[in-house]
């Protein structure tokens, strides 16, 4: 289908081809498209069926299927076999050092993540703190991993649950986004905090806990002398994972993997909520009241009631119904 192999030595571990993004492997073997800049949402939808007919061909040759859910639902952590990539051997050895479900974070989940511009700081932080408020609700939607190792385990999302023990410094509705004051500065502020995970110079060095501030400072323990590039910081602004991450766009976490026919319509919520002037001020409105103890409430009840859950005595699912509308 015209895609360019990308290499880690030997290794094949991604995809790329020019306009069309790239499709990756995640580190137990999960395959991630991360599509291209597109107008509408049409494209986008467009470009996720093109991208599944070429994985379904590709598959059946191989005799091969995927499976579009939030996690994995029989296999075991030792069934699965590490993608070859440096920086999942640095996070894998991390990982068990800050949290006891990173390890199946990364090699037994799955997510859909939509990636919606900006036009300014200020829409930046309107939208950051509805889409925030609001993943739960993406959530309880889109909720898709009832299964582990074969038997039901007791959450609709269980991808959710995985979150809540796999790296709280990296991780979580980040409340100080609600904070009079937030800005671009704010959010690199809470970059900076994030544990580093490695430095890439012709392969990666373990800097695993480490500290960005040190790294500008040149006294980086695992790359002393040296100073970072803003390559490394694009780097390591990968590897914050909230609910709702900011880059040059935002980026919306907080959706389990789907069937094909529900891939299009995670996008088009978003889309009809936070693009549209009025939508987003009716959307803000629902939420402004919401406490951070009320969202982090709501995160945590969406795992196992999804839309029956409640915040401040209404159902998700009537609250659901009313942002469907204005969308």
């Amino acid at each position: 289908f015209g895609w360019q192999g990308v290499y880690e030595g030997e290794n094949i571990i991604a995809l790329s081809q020019k306009d069309k993004g790239s499709v990756s492997l995640e580190p137990g073997g999960q395959v991630e498209l991360s599509g291209a800049p597109l107008d509408n949402v049409h494209q986008t939808c467009t470009e996720v069926t093109d991208h599944l007919k070429h994985v379904k061909t590709v598959g059946d040759e191989l005799g091969i299927g995927m499976l579009g859910l939030g996690f994995t639902p029989n296999w075991r952590r030792d069934d699965i076999h590490w993608m070859p990539k440096g920086r999942y051997k640095i996070m894998r050895e991390y990982m068990p050092k800050v949290g006891s479900m990173g390890i199946d974070m990364m090699t037994r989940t799955c997510t859909v993540q939509i990636n919606l511009d900006y036009s300014s700081e200020a829409d930046m932080v309107k939208k950051l703190r509805v889409s925030l408020a609001l993943q739960p609700l993406a959530t309880a939607l889109w909720a898709n991993s009832p299964f582990t190792e074969s038997k039901p385990n007791g959450f609709l999302s269980f991808r959710g649950n995985i979150w809540r023990d796999t790296d709280k410094a990296r991780t979580g509705l980040i409340p100080f986004a609600f904070e009079d004051g937030m800005g671009f500065e704010r959010y690199v502020d809470y970059i900076l905090d994030v544990p580093m995970y490695f430095v890439y110079r012709d392969g990666f060095i373990d800097a695993s806990g480490q500290s960005f501030r040190d790294f500008l400072k040149g006294k980086l323990p695992a790359y002393p002398g040296q100073l970072p590039t803003v390559a490394d910081w694009e780097d390591h602004m990968s590897t914050a994972f909230p609910d709702v991450r900011v880059k040059s766009y935002i980026e919306l976490r907080g959706a389990d993997s789907g069937p094909w026919d529900s891939l299009c319509a995670l996008p088009a919520f978003w889309v009809g909520l936070l693009y549209d002037s009025v939508a987003l001020d009716a959307t803000a409105d629902i939420v402004k009241d919401w406490t951070a103890e009320d969202r982090a409430k709501l995160r945590d009840d969406v795992l196992t009631l999804a839309l029956k859950a409640k915040i401040h005595g209404r159902s998700l699912q009537e609250i659901a119904l009313q942002l469907l509308e204005l969308s």
